[in-house]
């Protein structure tokens, strides 16, 4: 078995036990995203890229609460939107969930439509944190996802595991079928 190249190290800033707490974090979060990705939506996937592992999930339009003026939320239905776009990014080394990050994604119908760029803004969601938005589609079909990840400027901890997380990331995944609608 070869070691995980990402994998963090004991520092003088995360001993083993912390380490070893954040690779359990990382699983439940990766368990958590194996559930999002292939039982709850209609489709959805995951591969590495990087300091990243970058997974994504689609299903039909929903509604979401938006806070609004003097903190009070209102829940809002989708308008035209017919898709709701999920996008997760997680740490290859350890697993967890990675916040603040800037997060594009472009679908590309077999046909050619172009629907994107579209920012992925943060979505609380009580079961998963996630990036994602509710998006208009021309229609059921396949389509190409493309997914770019800006490197963060939030500061990086530990001078033996901080070094990450510095490049644009692209990803792509072919051929995926979306369901059109609303929930």
């Amino acid at each position: 078995m070869t070691a995980n190249p990402h994998r963090e190290r004991p520092s003088d800033e995360a001993n083993a036990k912390q380490l070893a707490i954040a690779r359990r974090e990382g699983a439940a979060y990766q368990e958590g995203l194996k559930v999002m990705a292939t039982e709850v939506a209609d489709t959805g996937g995951t591969q590495q890229a990087g300091d990243y592992i970058v997974g994504f999930a689609q299903e039909r339009a929903e509604g979401m609460y938006h806070l609004r003026g003097e903190g009070k939320l209102e829940w809002m239905e989708p308008g035209e939107e017919n898709c709701h776009l999920e996008v997760s990014v997680s740490d290859a080394g350890d697993g967890r969930f990675i916040p603040y990050l800037t997060i594009q994604a472009t679908l590309t119908k077999d046909s050619g439509e172009v629907v994107g760029p579209i920012r992925m803004p943060f979505v609380w969601h009580p079961g998963l944190y996630h990036y994602g938005a509710n998006i208009k589609v021309p229609g059921d079909g396949t389509y190409d996802l493309a997914v770019r990840i800006e490197p963060p400027d939030f500061m990086r901890h530990d001078e033996v595991n901080g070094k990450r997380y510095a490049e644009t990331v692209e990803v792509s995944f072919p051929g995926v079928r979306i369901t059109t609608g609303r929930e």
